[in-house]
């Protein structure tokens, strides 16, 4: 059975207890953070990949998968569950939004900008929170 983390014409919201009102670019680190690694691959290339795309393709770059081995890793990493971008720390900690549309096309937009609250207002949108950092 192969599992995904696409979603369709959704958006996920930043998490409520994400700390940041605007929206902040990941700190750039010696050994490249996920969050990172997920803001410049949506950033460069907005409704380019699906949000499979982008946990698979960071997976491989953080675990050193070379390009011949990618096929077969993928199908192996999604044969099980994996966290989808609710519980990225983009939504969680950076203060982006982000869009799938109606092909899972993954974008991203600041807490802070029209784009945000246009998606936030467009009742042809579904929305859903992104997961709390803290449990309650």
């Amino acid at each position: 059975m192969k599992h995904t983390t696409n979603y369709t014409n959704t958006f996920i919201e930043v998490a409520d207890d994400c700390p940041v009102s605007q929206a902040e670019t990941p700190p750039e680190k010696k050994i490249k953070t996920l969050a990172e690694l997920q803001y410049e691959q949506i950033m460069k290339n907005p409704y380019h990949y699906t949000s499979d795309d982008i946990i698979f393709e960071c997976y491989a770059l953080k675990n050193d998968i070379p390009e011949s081995e990618k096929q077969l890793a993928r199908i192996q990493f999604f044969s099980k569950g994996q966290p989808c971008l609710r519980s990225s720390p983009l939504s969680k900690r950076y203060g982006f939004g982000t869009h799938h549309n109606d092909e899972g096309k993954v974008a991203i937009f600041p807490v802070e900008s029209k784009e945000y609250q246009k998606f936030l207002n467009d009742p042809t949108v579904k929305k859903v929170k992104a997961m709390r950092s803290k449990k309650i």
